[in-house]
């Protein structure tokens, strides 16, 4: 039988009586009593910084789940872990997410406690810490911090990031002056939370609740709603409930299963979720063996509709997605559809949760039927073909339909610093019906994979009125990004993938509805350009965890996690 609480995995000094004592007498020094050091103990992993905004109501949160831990006869212990605030991270928080995921997994590990909350937000946090806790595998919760409000700006509603990208392009295109564009900087993001609309933050947090490792209705409260505090001490009270034997202790790996994860997936689908998503769930569900394939992806895309109206997709926020009746009235569309005795974290089956749940209110202009819904098809989509044989995602729920079937020349920009430098020369041989392609910003490019697939639409264009075309990378681009945009490209192209022979003029034919993209270069030229290339030597870390993260990272289709962290640890 495992030892509980204080004297869960002590330190070996050679006596196991004596480890113990030490422990206490050190536990004591930090004020607490024998009988609370008597008790099985809940983990708070923790993750605040000053470079984290979304962040900002950690502590409280915290405090609440303390409450409730204490509350239901257990000790809570709080402990930190790194934080990754997506907009302070250079040189993309997508790197940083492997490190973060395995100070998660090493520190409930290590750390005496028989559950864990982890409570975490933006972007990367909360699938580096569901991935910890599939890995560690024992009972955990997953609390988010929850979106932002939305601000306002002359009698419009504003949620970051969307609209800060639809007034970026008005400001790029001419058409509002810089005090206005400093006016909007300053109402973008007015209270603590994540984005606003259903970003990767928005969309994580609904995975997490898909796949049974949230409490049920947690998902899109507001980071400043009371609901979300007591969000915070219902996790606690339950994590003590387990820790104490009241309630079933279920392990993430008892949660997160394969009809768990589809079940995720058909949810992202249905949310319009970020493309985001795709590389986080196949990391989270990696760790424990599961596959998430992208043939098995367009599967369940073609049979799931697009049912939240939220932006970038639609028109509504994170906010109106709460009052709507949020996760909840999704999977009740669902239903028909979704593995119900897939359990959840409350020990529950998600038939049993829905069952509970029948009588909410919908607002059916947010969330709409699946008789009626916003798209017939879901919207995410993977593409292959000769640019990208292992693959690439298309968000098509957020794109212009026109775009769906076309051939084009391409413009090619070798790197993040040839796009920044060229991309608004008003010599750039570049129309409207041309397609943009930006190289060498994959996984193990210097880059790290940010989220630059969003390429700016030429200035020259944009001054005309342009607003979308078709862009390609091995990058990614925010959840809260919209357009033509096709990203991971697999393999990337500073591993010698075929993205990375394209060439200034070459034909690049896309087709959405047989779900292809190919590179219309004969394979003896794709040969001599493959033969003629040059390994750059001094863009490979030498050093630290950038060496680290190169030399193991896998590509998209693999999660971009490390080799050495995919498979339950042993």
């Amino acid at each position: 039988m495992t030892t509980k609480g204080i004297k869960r995995g002590l330190t070996n000094y050679g006596d196991m009586a004596f480890a113990a004592y030490l422990r206490r007498s050190f536990a004591k020094s930090m004020g607490y009593s024998t009988e609370l050091l008597n008790k099985p103990i809940v983990g708070i992993a923790s993750s605040p910084s000053g470079f984290n905004s979304c962040h900002r109501n950690m502590p409280e949160l915290v405090e609440a789940v303390k409450r409730g831990v204490l509350a239901a006869g257990a000790l809570p212990i709080d402990f930190p872990t790194i934080s990754l605030g997506e907009i302070f991270l250079s040189p993309t928080s997508l790197m940083f997410r492997n490190m973060m995921s395995m100070d998660v997994e090493e520190m409930i590990r290590a750390q005496p406690m028989d559950s864990v909350v982890m409570i975490g937000g933006c972007d990367k946090t909360v699938p580096a810490q569901l991935m910890g806790a599939a890995s560690a595998n024992i009972p955990a919760i997953q609390l988010v911090t929850g979106p932002m409000m939305t601000g306002r700006f002359e009698g419009e509603r504003l949620g970051a990031c969307t609209d800060c990208r639809r007034f970026w392009g008005s400001f790029r295109a001419g058409k509002i002056s810089t005090e206005v564009i400093e006016d909007i900087e300053s109402r973008l993001a007015t209270t603590t939370g994540t984005c606003a609309v259903m970003g990767t933050a928005s969309t994580m947090a609904c995975i997490s609740e898909a796949l049974g490792m949230s409490l049920p209705g947690t998902a899109a409260i507001p980071a400043v709603h009371a609901d979300r505090l007591r969000a915070a001490e219902a996790s606690g009270t339950l994590a003590a409930k387990m820790a104490l034997g009241e309630a079933r202790a279920l392990k993430p790996d008892e949660i997160m299963t394969n009809k768990s994860v589809e079940n995720a997936m058909r949810v992202l689908l249905a949310i319009g979720g970020s493309t985001n998503a795709i590389i986080h769930l196949t990391a989270i569900a990696g760790r424990l063996n599961i596959p998430v394939g992208l043939k098995r992806l367009n599967e369940l895309s073609d049979e799931t509709p697009v049912l939240v109206n939220l932006k970038p997709t639609g028109d509504h926020y994170m906010e109106d997605f709460n009052a709507a009746g949020g996760l909840s009235a999704v999977l009740a569309q669902l239903k028909d559809s979704l593995h119900l005795d897939a359990l959840t974290v409350t020990g529950e089956t998600l038939g049993e949760r829905l069952a509970a749940e029948s009588k909410i209110f919908v607002d059916h202009t947010i969330i709409r039927p699946a008789s009626d819904p916003i798209e017939p098809v879901g919207g995410l989509v993977s593409l292959s073909g000769t640019l990208a044989p292992n693959g690439a995602i298309f968000k098509r729920s957020a794109a212009d339909k026109n775009l769906f079937e076309v051939e084009g020349r391409a413009v090619v920009f070798s790197s993040l610093e040839d796009l920044s430098l060229r991309i608004d020369d008003p010599d750039l041989d570049v129309t409207k019906d041309d397609i943009l392609v930006l190289q060498n910003a994959g996984p193990k490019s210097k880059s790290g994979m940010p989220e630059a697939g969003y390429l700016p639409i030429p200035k020259k264009l944009a001054a005309q009125g342009v607003k979308d075309m078709v862009r390609i990378s091995d990058a990614r681009m925010s959840g809260t990004a919209y357009g033509t945009i096709i990203l991971h490209v697999s393999p990337e192209a500073s591993i010698g993938g075929p993205i990375g022979l394209v060439r200034n003029g070459d034909r690049i034919r896309v087709s959405v509805s047989k779900k292809q993209i190919d590179l219309l270069v004969s394979e003896e030229e794709l040969h001599k350009r493959r033969t003629a290339l040059e390994t750059i030597k001094s863009d490979i870390p030498t050093r630290g965890y950038a060496h680290l993260y190169h030399h193991h990272v896998l590509q998209a289709e693999g999660g971009c996690d490390f080799d050495f962290l995919v498979g339950q640890a042993k």
